[in-house]
Order: C-alpha cells, then sequence, then structure tokens
C-alpha cells in the first residue's frame, strides 16, 4: 500500500478518504474535510497494480470485490476523485506527450467493420431486460434534455427527440437516416411527428429485433424500417440524417471516413444532426477501465477533432450546442433506477455484473459532472443557406409541439 501512497497523495488533496491494507493498517489521504469514506483493499497485488495503472485496476479492484468500502460509498469516493479533479490545473500537455497520445488513440481505435461489429455486440446485445430495468420505457440510452430540475427521465428523453427533430427541420415526405438507431424510439418519433420516411441502420442483432418488431406494432413499417448494417454500407441519398450516441463508436482515424460517407449520402440542401459525447480539453484517450470492460474500441471526441474532420470534408457546420450537466443528471437517473433494480440485475447476471455497472454508470456521472465530459450536438448541412438566418426555429418547433409524450412508446 504504502507504494500506492503517493499515488492517492497526489489525487486526493482535499476530501477524507481512508484505506485499509491487507494488514489492516488505515492510511489517510485528503485534508479531511467534506464526507469521509473508508475502504480496505483485500488483494495484497491491488497496491502494486495502483502504482502501475489505477484508471484500469481500481474499477477492477471494485467489480472483484477486492476494494470493500466500510463507511461512505463507491459514489462518495469518486465524487472526492471528481471534485479533486476539477480543481487540478487544466493545462494541456506538452508536445511530445500528446503525440503519444495520438498515436495510441490511433492504434486502439481501429475500427474496421468485423471489429465495429463484435465491440457493438459486447455491450448492445446483452439480455434486454437489463436495459428495460434501469433505462425509460422507450429505451433512449443517450443523454437526456433536461428543461427544469424537476424533469423525470421520461420527460427529458421525450424533450431530447423533440429537440434533435426541430434541429432537422423536417418536412411531410423527407426521407430520414438514423445512423445508429438503437432500439429504434426516434425514428419512430420522427415518423410520426412529421410524416416523413425513415431507415434506421444498427450492428446491434437485439436492438434491430426489438426496433423491427416496434415498427410492425405500431404500422409503421412501411414508412420505417431497420436494417443490420454498418453506416458505411448504405448508398441511399436522404434529405436529413440524424446520429445520436454512434460517433463515440467510430474511433478518431475513421473520422474523416464518416463525414465523407455522410456528404455522399446526404443530398444538396439536405440537413444533418449529431449528437455525441466529446471531451472539453484536446484530444485523448479512452479510460482503460471502460475500454476494456464496457465500450471496446470506445472514444469521445474533442470538439476540436471532430470540426476539423468536419472542414476537411466540405461540409458546413451551420449550429453547435453543448451539454453541459444534461448527461450528470441522465447517468444520476440511470444508477438510482439500476440500485433500484440491482437484485434483479443480479438475477440476470450475477453480482460481480452488478458492481461493474454501478462502477461503470457512477463513473460516468462524475466524469461528466465534475469532469471533463460533456455532449455536443452539432448541425450540418452541404450549403449554408439550408437553414434559416436565427435558431428561432428551433424554438417556435419546440413549443408548437408541447410534450413528445407517449407517441413513439
Amino acid at each position: 500500500m504504502a507504494l500506492f501512497s503517493p499515488v492517492l497523495e497526489r489525487i486526493v488533496e482535499t476530501g477524507a478518504v481512508t484505506v485499509i491494507d491487507r494488514r489492516g493498517r488505515p492510511h489517510e489521504f485528503g485534508d479531511g474535510t467534506g464526507r469521509r469514506t473508508v475502504m480496505r483493499f483485500t488483494d495484497p497485488k491491488l497496491g502494486w497494480k495502483l502504482l502501475l495503472n489505477p484508471y484500469l485496476y481500481f474499477g477492477e479492484g471494485y467489480t472483484e470485490g477486492s476494494v470493500v468500502f466500510e463507511e461512505g460509498t463507491l459514489y462518495d469516493f469518486l465524487e472526492t476523485v471528481g471534485r479533486n479533479a476539477a480543481k487540478a490545473n487544466p493545462a494541456g500537455s506538452g508536445p511530445l506527450a500528446r503525440g503519444v497520445t495520438g498515436v495510441r488513440r490511433r492504434i486502439q481505435q481501429h475500427n474496421p467493420l468485423r471489429t465495429a461489429r463484435r465491440n457493438v455486440a459486447h455491450h448492445y446485445d446483452l439480455n434486454g431486460k437489463l436495459y428495460d430495468l434501469f433505462l425509460d420505457k422507450d429505451r433512449q440510452y443517450s443523454c437526456a434534455y433536461f428543461g427544469s430540475g424537476n424533469d423525470t427521465l421520461e420527460v427529458a428523453q421525450d424533450s431530447k427527440k423533440r429537440h434533435l427533430a426541430a434541429k432537422l427541420l423536417l418536412a411531410p415526405g423527407q426521407k430520414v437516416l438514423d445512423i445508429g438507431s438503437g432500439w429504434g424510439g426516434l425514428a419512430l418519433y420522427l415518423a410520426q411527428v412529421e410524416q416523413v420516411d425513415v431507415t434506421g441502420v444498427t450492428l446491434s442483432q437485439e436492438q434491430h429485433k426489438r426496433s423491427c418488431a416496434r415498427a410492425k406494432a405500431m404500422k409503421l413499417n412501411r414508412r420505417v424500417r431497420f436494417h443490420l448494417r454498418d453506416y458505411r454500407e448504405d448508398d441511399g441519398r436522404y434529405d436529413r440524417i440524424v446520429s445520436v450516441g454512434m460517433f463515440e463508436h467510430v474511433g478518431a482515424r475513421h473520422f474523416g471516413e464518416y463525414f465523407a460517407k455522410v456528404r455522399d449520402l446526404l443530398k444538396d440542401d439536405g440537413v444533418f444532426v449529431l449528437h455525441s459525447i466529446g471531451r472539453m480539453e484536446p484530444p485523448g484517450t479512452t479510460n482503460p477501465w471502460l475500454r476494456k470492460y464496457i465500450f471496446p474500441g470506445g472514444y469521445t471526441p474533442s470538439l476540436s477533432e471532430t470540426l476539423a474532420a468536419i472542414e476537411s470534408s466540405g461540409l458546413w457546420v451551420t449550429d453547435i450546442e453543448i451539454l453541459r450537466l444534461h448527461y450528470a443528471e441522465t447517468l444520476r437517473e440511470w444508477n438510482r433506477r439500476f440500485q433500484a433494480n440491482r437484485a434483479e440485475v443480479a438475477k440476470i447476471y450475477d453480482e460481480r455484473f452488478c458492481r461493474m455497472w454501478e462502477f461503470y454508470l457512477q463513473g460516468c456521472e462524475v466524469a461528466f459532472r465534475y469532469m471533463n465530459q460533456m455532449v455536443f450536438q452539432i448541425q450540418i448541412a452541404k450549403r449554408q443557406d439550408a437553414v434559416p438566418l436565427t435558431r428561432d426555429y428551433v424554438t417556435d418547433w419546440e413549443r408548437s409541439r408541447g410534450h413528445a409524450g407517449d407517441l413513439a412508446h
């Protein structure tokens, strides 16, 4: 444990954290302020591992049960780390470190079709009952849009769909492509709210099955269809394209390919809206624990590298909106529901899986609430006159539609 002490001393400057090593000796970190957390390390090798890579091995230790909280909770500790990280010097790293990071990122995110399918299956083809236990009833598995602190998750997810639809400038009869269509909720909503024709593409077999079944049950399968294929395999032409929560799986080395394909799929007067997790700092790499256990191949891009790829494609950026704490609130509600149904999750999988997923949900909430994570929505077009001169149309359309309610449920 003594070997790992300098790491925690550097991370935890304020707060009150006590670590009890395998010999029962307590080690104190922080200035003693705030909520106290006491955790016991039961694995004698964990101290060495944490010295080598704390960002990977602490999550592994919690997942495997060798990090046990005796006072306070996992979230209390992660929040302490997050608050300290928020106070740290935000200055970017030097050119050598940035160069090493860039090489590592490109190697980690090589994402040909076969790899993309395998990565998607790892997360999105889990037992569907799991997602019913913590998502809203439309299974919107991306950042919600909270108009107020009193919004329920259902209201906030409906608001997200309405907000995206407003930015798409929909009109009856248009052909729309949904890249990474999930369980079909957004595509079905768009088809209903403006009588458009929607094609959704996903690499998840479970999502594809559920989406097709929903469209058929709602008698929308003539205007809404879902395909089990990669966006790179589509050869249509669309008036509107939308992508929510999929860009994080493209891989940094494929950004140019992604926007070039969007340009080819989009009609000359078309509009594309991209909704993605991002980081508020220069390009980096994915947290190693998250990449190994939750989202293999996943990466949250910086706004700078995303815009550079768009510029190289010859497309116009017509609007950018940054959603800051919306995802922190979304994740808090997901975790609340997950904890309320934890026993049911354990029946589907096991206790280890529960610990892994609560570390995922709580760690991500802290990252969005205190650290470097945010969400951006970028509206893109081929022509600069494809959208109105001002943004008034977004608010006007949203107000004219009211709450989305149960439209796509």
